[in-house]
Formats: structure tokens, C-alpha cells, sequence
């Protein structure tokens, strides 16, 4: 609701301490936020090591606290914090339901240091029963207690026993139990016993009593004021009575301040963070470091560095850090920071199980995946007898074939009746090839007298523009494409042939061209794109290379500098990308 995105997990040393991390990690998760830091707390903690934590505390820059504890411990946390100036303008602090339910009966010394604490409650209807009970309850206490001036009023807890107290007696009535019944009826009865309370429906479910409704309150001068109720099916709302109304009354946090604190503050100590930036070069797009001997100084640049910069502009509080560079192998940058001698690591490092064990990666920020680059060799079919490249020599001579053979039945069938078809002999001869030619473009303009000729005309001329079809988007197709092929079209046939490939000097990518089942003296490193260019126009034959086989990031570079006489080719295999870690 705050938008505070870390914060302190306080707890006490114990099961009912430690049971509710797991799942306050996970749920803090889901909306953005992590626990930066969990600090354990016995129940008999001296004041000197409270100190010890408290100020270990304040030097840290997340300013929200969450404390579960019990109240007895609770209140000491919260006084030492008070005497450290800790419950002061720009901290926060929430106090899980086993403090809230206890707040009522807390003296007024302890809500000294309390000011500002924003806590929970299973929330109780003031009811007739309710109002009746407390009256009661605070004239036997002040009768039994004669020197008690100020008497609390009953807690939620205090209001749980007398409802499990008379949820006893209950299943006695009901079930007619007696003192010879076995413990596991008594138990039986009570587990089955539902009635009204005080605290409201009494209902046990697995052994444990079910909760509905919680109250938000903050405390402030004496006592606890609501700002707001909690259900699992209406979230946060202000009113029970209109849970409608998303959100909370207005707190007021510690310091008697009304605007939420913004929940961190920049360490006292005051030490940036240390960010190693691999020294390389090659692919400065991606990361340089250069030197500048005038200012004795390093300036980091490229894609990597622009990616960190701008995520750390965008963070919810700003975050001091500093570049180093570091010349040693990835592996080593990468112990560095496993190690904690360095905080993260910005560079072109690739995400891969192996690494991850280590270290924990963001999500990659580059294309994923493994391919590789090869040289063009123009196309030597390309001539002026390319129109005869669409159809092989067999349907040429087959085409031609059907061609006279048509104009021939067609002749066989017109010329006893058909004067366009009769004459000389040479006159007959162009009347069928030029028949037979016309129909190639429908051009034919003698008129058939017998429905025979017709039948094998109209079967003709659907082949002819099956055939023609055919060839012109054949033409077409190779008149228009790209006339550079590849010289190799796949990794298979690198290791069918034999082939020496290059890859990037220092990568992973050669642990990966082993396992797909290269030889170590086939595999050649470069250092730059200058170097893959020179590999591939060399060749494998003469000392260089037939493929380059690297990341995708690293590929589109080469290209975007030698955009002419190579290309991508083959499947991209999936990888992890490149990412930040820490």
C-alpha cells in the first residue's frame, strides 16, 4: 500500500517466532518487497546486546521494521529502540497480531514507546456481552488487585480463554460427559462445540480457532486507535460496516508524523556499492573500460553499463555504487562477488546453471541463444540462359513433346472438316506447330469445328496454365532472391566435414561447442570482430575458420560492422542470456 520495497524481519527466537518467515518471505514476494535482513532475539536478550543490534539496525538504509514476537519482549524492542531515536520521523514500525492483541492491556509506560506502531488485532463487536464483560471484569480485578489504580481492559487473548473456558463446560453439558470419560471424548466434545462468544463465533477447525476479521490500529498517545479492518476476502478497507472503501484511515507514524515515511534513508555508513566491470575489448558495444591517463580515471560505457544505470535511477530510493574493473577470467569476477568482496557484477556475463549456484542473476536483457556466422559465396548459375533454370531438361522435352502432339490430334481431328486446316503440305505443317504454340499464351485464333478437338484443346490449355504459372513465379523467385548462399548451413556439417570453428576467447561457448561434439583442435579463439572477419575470409583450408559459433549479442555486433559477405545461419540454440548478479 506504501510502496516500500525492503525491510527488517525482527523476530523471537523461538517455533512460534520462526514459523511465520517462510511464508512472510513468499508473500512479500508477490507484491515486490524482500526482507533485506532477519534478526533473531532469545526471550531472556540482555539490554547490552539489544543495543548491539538496535544501532547495527540504524546504520543500515531500509527504514521498515516488522517485529513478531511475544509483548514482554516486544517492549523491550520497541524502548531501546526509543532510547537509540529509533521511533522517531522516517521509521516504521509493524507489529504482528500477537503484539496488537495484547495492546489493551499494556500500562501506559509501555505505550510511551510505542508511538507511531501500526499493529493488528482479531477484531472484537463492542456487544452488550461484551461491554457486561468488561465492567465485571475490571471490579473483580480492581477488588482482587485493591492497590491497582489504572485497570486495563481484558485483552483479546484474556477474551479467547473465557470463550475456551466455556466452550469446556459446554461440551460437558452437551455431551453428558463425566469424570470416567476418556480424555479423547472430552476432546472430541470440544472440538465439536460451536457457540456465540465474546470474541465472536467460537469454531475450531483442524484444533485451531478461525479468525475472519482483523483490526489495523496504530497506537498514539494512551491507547490504540483503528485505522482500518482486514479480511481475506475484502483485503483492507476502512470501515467494517462499508468495506467497500478500500485502504486506511490516516496514520500517524512514529514521530507524530501524518505523511507514510518514504522507508529507507541513505546508510550512515556511507559506503556505495561496489559494481566489478569485466576490462575487455572486442565487443565494446556491450562493456568498455577505458582509461584516460589525463584524469587518472576509468569511464565505463556501452549497453551493459546504460542497462544498470537506468535500473538503478529507477529503484524507489537512490542507491550509491561505484565501477571497478577487474582483467581476471568471468569465473574469477564471478567468486569475487560469491565471495562478498564485491557486491554485483555488470558486464556481458552469460546466465547459466553452473554460474547460478553461485550467485543470483536477474532476468537476461538480451536476445538468448547460440548460433553462428559464415561467409557468402555468390551464386555461378547466374547467366543469360537463366530463364531455362525453372524447368528441368526432362519437362522441357516433355513440354515440347505434348506440343506437337496436341497440335497434331488437333489436326487429325479438324482437317476432314475444317477448311482453316486443309492446303499444302507446308501450309499444314505451320498450321499445327503454330496451333500448338498459341495456345502457350491463348493466342489461338483458328476456329474448331469438332467437340473431340475442343475436349483435348480445353485439357491442353489447362496444362499449359498449370505450366506457365509454374515457371513464372519459378523465374521470378530466382531473378529477385538474394544470389549469395551460404557456405555452411548447419552445425552437422562443421563436424561431418571436419571444419575448424572460432569462437569467443575466454566464453563459455567452447565448454559448449566440446559437449556438441567438436575436437579441442578443431576450436580456434578470437579476441575481436576484426578477428572473426579475417577467420572466416581465410577459411578453414588456410589456418582460419568455416564457421564463428557465439552468442546471438555478440553475432549481431559482427554483422552490424561487416553487414556484407556473411549472414546467421543455422538453428539458435536457447541459452540463458545475459544478466546482472550479485
Amino acid at each position: 500500500m506504501f510502496t516500500w520495497r525492503t525491510a527488517v524481519f525482527i523476530y523471537e527466537d523461538s517455533p512460534y517466532g520462526a514459523s511465520i518467515l517462510p511464508e512472510l518471505v513468499y508473500t512479500l514476494q508477490g507484491y515486490n518487497t524482500r526482507i533485506t535482513d532477519s534478526l533473531a532475539l532469545h526471550i531472556g536478550v540482555t539490554d547490552d546486546y539489544l543495543d548491539t543490534v538496535i544501532y547495527n539496525l540504524k546504520e543500515n538504509s531500509t527504514r521498515v521494521f516488522i517485529v513478531h514476537m511475544l509483548p514482554d519482549l516486544a517492549a523491550r524492542v520497541f524502548h531501546r529502540a526509543s532510547v537509540a531515536d529509533m521511533m522517531s520521523d522516517g521509521y516504521v514500525w509493524i507489529a504482528t497480531a500477537g503484539i496488537g492483541s495484547a495492546v489493551d492491556s499494556l500500562g501506559p509506560n509501555r505505550f510511551d514507546d510505542m508511538q507511531g506502531v501500526v499493529t493488528f488485532r482479531p477484531y472484537v463487536q463492542a456487544t452488550d456481552r461484551v461491554i457486561n464483560f468488561t465492567v465485571r471484569f475490571k471490579e473483580r480485578f480492581q477488588m482482587e488487585n485493591s492497590g491497582t489504580r489504572d485497570v486495563p481492559n481484558p485483552s483479546v487473548p484474556l477474551l479467547w480463554a473465557y470463550d475456551t473456558a466455556w466452550s469446556l463446560a459446554t461440551a460437558v453439558n452437551k455431551y453428558r460427559v463425566s469424570s470416567s470419560t476418556p480424555g479423547t471424548a472430552l476432546l472430541s466434545a470440544v472440538l465439536n462445540t460451536t457457540f456465540d462468544g465474546l470474541a465472536g463465533r467460537f469454531r475450531l477447525v483442524n484444533g485451531q480457532l478461525q479468525l475472519s476479521t482483523y483490526e489495523v490500529i496504530n497506537i498514539n498517545g494512551k491507547g490504540a486507535r483503528t485505522v482500518g479492518f482486514w479480511t481475506p476476502e475484502s483485503g483492507l478497507f476502512r470501515n467494517f460496516k462499508a468495506n467497500n472503501v478500500k485502504g486506511l484511515k490516516p496514520i500517524l507514524w512514529p514521530g507524530d508524523i501524518a505523511i507514510a515515511p518514504r522507508g529507507w534513508d541513505v546508510s550512515s555508513t556511507g559506503r556505495p556499492l561496489r559494481i566489478i566491470v569485466p576490462s575487455r575489448s572486442g565487443f565494446s558495444q556491450l562493456v568498455e573500460a577505458s582509461y584516460s591517463s589525463t584524469t587518472n580515471t576509468f569511464t565505463f560505457t556501452g549497453y551493459c553499463i546504460d542497462v544498470f544505470d537506468v535500473l538503478m535511477k529507477n529503484m524507489p530510493y537512490p542507491v550509491a555504487y561505484q565501477y571497478v574493473t577487474d582483467n581476471n577470467h568471468y569465473d574469477s569476477l564471478l567468486n569475487l562477488v560469491y565471495e562478498k568482496e564485491a557486491d554485483a557484477m555488470v558486464g556481458d556475463t552469460t546466465i547459466s546453471t553452473r554460474r547460478m549456484d553461485k550467485v543470483a542473476f536477474t532476468s537476461p536483457f538480451t536476445d538468448t541463444g547460440l548460433s553462428m556466422i559464415v561467409v557468402l559465396k555468390k551464386d555461378s548459375s547466374r547467366s543469360m540462359w537463366i530463364f531455362l533454370q525453372p524447368v528441368t531438361s526432362t519437362l522441357w522435352i516433355t513440354s515440347l513433346a505434348f506440343f506437337f502432339l496436341t497440335g497434331f490430334v488437333v489436326w487429325a481431328i479438324e482437317h476432314r472438316i475444317n477448311p482453316e486446316f486443309r492446303g499444302t503440305l507446308g501450309q499444314q505443317l505451320g498450321t499445327i506447330f503454330y496451333f500448338a504454340f498459341s495456345t502457350l499464351v491463348f493466342s489461338h485464333k483458328e476456329k474448331l469445328e469438332s467437340n473431340l478437338s475442343r475436349f483435348v484443346v480445353t485439357i491442353w490449355v489447362f496444362v499449359v496454365l498449370i505450366l506457365t504459372s509454374s515457371y513464372t513465379a519459378s523465374l521470378t523467385s530466382m531473378l529477385t532472391v538474394q544470389s549469395l548462399q551460404p557456405t555452411v548451413t548447419s552445425v552437422q556439417d562443421l563436424l561431418r566435414n571436419g571444419d575448424h570453428v572460432g569462437y569467443q576467447r575466454g566464453s563459455i561457448v567452447k565448454y559448449w561447442l566440446e559437449e556438441m561434439g567438436f575436437h579441442k583442435e578443431d576450436l580456434l579463439g578470437y579476441g575481436t570482430v576484426q578477428g572473426y572477419a579475417e577467420a572466416l575470409q581465410r577459411g578453414s583450408g588456410n589456418g582460419g575458420v568455416s564457421a564463428i559459433v557465439d552468442e546471438v549479442p555478440y553475432l549481431k555486433i559482427f554483422l552490424s560492422k561487416y553487414c556484407e559477405g556473411y549472414t546467421m545461419v543455422g538453428p539458435t540454440y536457447r541459452l540463458g542470456g545475459f544478466g546482472l548478479f550479485q
